[in-house]
């Protein structure tokens, strides 16, 4: 039988804060939509850095990095990805349309895309909306994305805490542009 030994930190060989800066990213934004739980923003900070998405747009009543909750979920990724507050998601999701992003609002909608059926493609830039805990994204902002992406689920409960969400959905979009990434 196959013996494992756990690696040490040192062995992980991950970038400095300082080096992510300037790293290439994924062409992905992720805008949180009116998200109300400290420890939620701090994991999507975590889950952010650790696929290198670009930026993070906190909307609303999203707490921001000040906010010790989000600082302690963070673990310091909030220092590493660049991110940007803006009490209006629309504004935001206007802007990233007139630069370039694709925007696809992650909810439960009719006519939505099932996760499995959705792919990234290298030669262009995202942009994911994750909405409220109770409330989802906003219908304002779902007109104003391109399509809703759903992910399928199976048991008694209607949605995914989203700092899973986000993982997930990070998960799915990444692999197609991590070998630009790694160019």
């Amino acid at each position: 039988m196959e013996q494992f030994r756990k690696l040490q930190n040192e062995e992980l060989h991950r970038i400095s804060t300082a080096d992510f800066k300037t790293a290439r990213k994924l062409p992905v934004v992720i805008i949180l939509d009116n998200i109300r739980s400290q420890n939620n923003v701090g994991s999507v900070f975590r889950t952010s850095d650790a696929f290198r998405v670009e930026k993070i747009y906190l909307c609303g009543i999203t707490s921001t990095p000040e906010n010790r909750e989000v600082h302690k979920t963070a673990l310091g990724a909030e220092e590493a990805v660049e991110w940007e507050y803006c009490k209006d998601t629309i504004e935001v999701v206007n802007r990233l349309k007139a630069e370039g992003y694709h925007i696809y609002a992650i909810e439960q909608a009719e006519h939505s895309t099932s996760l499995e059926n959705f792919q990234t493609d290298p030669q262009k830039k995202y942009a994911f909306i994750f909405g409220n805990e109770v409330k989802g994204v906003q219908q304002e902002a779902i007109n104003a994305s391109e399509n809703c992406i759903e992910i399928p689920q199976f048991g008694t409960k209607h949605s995914f805490n989203i700092a899973v969400t986000v993982g997930i959905v990070l998960w799915q979009a990444a692999f197609p542009l991590l070998k630009e990434l790694q160019r």
